[in-house]
């Protein structure tokens, strides 16, 4: 018996020194300048020969460094010569923090049951102390939308800072939408039903009608003045029609995408597009109706059969060619890590560079709601931002050495680095 319980408590210990969390890192305590790097500033800008510096957790010199004569005697100095620095990425449409192990149920929070359940909160579930975080930080990705799944209404969003003690700690931005799971016309069939393949969704109108009776009902809900009995579900949206929160839709297809813009003005709210493959066909009505996209990956297959092969690489130019605001973005947790790869794809098929920046910074903060404070290098703005020493865009080149958020120096170690190292000792012996 006493060696059962050495055991355990061992096993414990050393299961503890294997999964030990990185320490929050602490505020910003001395003003920081750095000098000698091309910046991109996340508006299409760019200084060549720069100089940023920061204090309080704010950027207060953002220039030329030729002609700053700021006297900074007592700042901390980086040089960053011939190296590039950006504002921090953002992630949108994420669940880290909510998922760990895809393979292992009881590590996985980013849904519920129910169909309906705009009043579940992803924020709650989100884990300060994941993994995952630590590796998708050391890509250059500071914030990320936390973004719950499944059913008709899935929750609501927040946005979060990849560092923190708790979730109370790294919340940035609350409740910033509403998500709603838009039915497709077509459905795969599953394996048990033969061959899988596409045939057409039958409950496709009922399902559309649900979705649509709910928003009513919601809408009817938040227009009273009082309330007798609080209803959770219809009360979760009501940040829909006061424009605190917006409607992030997820859709793929052209036909989906023409059903749901209406509803911008059919119930006085703020939409976003969520995936958007199909997005590209339906450009000039986005751009007119001023509806957002964040699409998925850029490094994925077709949407349709007789789609060009390489057309999600493309369809981030057509969007910009077309004017509207978009978004890069990934799909679930560890996958976050490839984001900026994801945007150097589609420089590679026509984006300009800096634009593809832009749909990681700027155009996310925007989407987000969050622009204000975070997206750019500008002056008032929280020093939240990156250093690396190739282009962000190139996995051959990137390698972030340096990472601030809100002027805290951030770690950029994780758990594969650790490995890397602890087998390359044992095979350099």
């Amino acid at each position: 018996m006493k060696n059962i319980f050495l055991t355990i408590t061992l096993s414990i210990l050393f299961l503890g020194s294997i999964i030990g969390q990185q320490t929050p890192a602490p505020a910003q305590t001395q003003p920081i300048l750095i000098t000698g790097a091309t910046a991109h500033l996340g508006n299409g800008q760019v200084i060549e020969n720069s100089i940023i510096g920061f204090e309080n957790g704010k950027l207060t010199v953002v220039g030329v460094a030729s002609t700053q004569t700021d006297n900074t005697k007592n700042w901390k100095k980086i040089d960053a010569t011939g190296k590039h620095i950006y504002p921090g990425l953002i992630a949108p449409n994420s669940q880290i923090g909510l998922i760990e192990i895809g393979a292992v149920r009881a590590t996985r929070d980013a849904d519920e049951v129910g169909s309906m359940n705009p009043n579940l909160r992803s924020i709650i579930a989100y884990n300060t102390d994941s993994k995952v975080t630590p590796t998708v930080r050391s890509n250059g990705i500071l914030l990320a939308q936390v973004v719950p799944t499944g059913g008709s209404i899935s929750g609501t969003s927040s946005v979060v800072e990849l560092d923190g003690w708790n979730w109370e700690d790294a919340a940035y931005k609350l409740d910033d939408g509403v998500h709603l799971n838009w039915p497709s016309m077509m459905r795969w069939t599953g394996w048990r039903e033969g061959n899988p393949r596409r045939i057409k969704n039958k409950k496709y109108g009922e399902q559309v009608s649900e979705a649509k009776q709910f928003l009513s009902e919601a809408r009817a809900y938040c227009e009273q003045s009082s309330v007798e009995n609080t209803n959770l579900k219809l009360a979760a949206m009501c940040g829909l029609f006061n424009q605190t929160s917006k409607l992030f839709i997820h859709v793929d297809d052209a036909e989906g995408i023409t059903t749901v813009i209406p509803f911008k003005k059919e119930y006085g709210i703020e939409i976003v597009i969520v995936g958007g493959r199909d997005s590209y066909r339906a450009a000039e009505l986005l751009a007119t109706h001023k509806i957002p996209v964040i699409l998925s990956q850029t490094q994925s297959l077709p949407y349709r059969h007789d789609d060009d092969i390489d057309q999600p690489f493309k369809t981030p130019k057509i969007l910009h060619d077309a004017g509207v605001l978009f978004a890069i973005g990934g799909e679930g947790y560890w996958q976050q890590r490839n984001l900026p790869f994801q945007a150097g794809q589609a420089v590679g098929f026509g984006l300009p560079m800096e634009a593809a920046i832009q749909a990681m910074t700027q155009s996310t903060a925007t989407i987000l709601g969050i622009d204000k404070t975070v997206g750019t290098l500008e002056k008032g703005k929280d020093a939240t931002l990156i250093i690396s020493t190739g282009d962000v865009l190139d996995m051959r080149t990137s390698d972030i050495e340096k990472a601030f958020i809100r002027g805290k120096d951030i770690s950029l170690d994780n758990k594969q680095k650790a490995l890397y190292r602890k087998f390359r000792e044992k095979y350099n012996r």
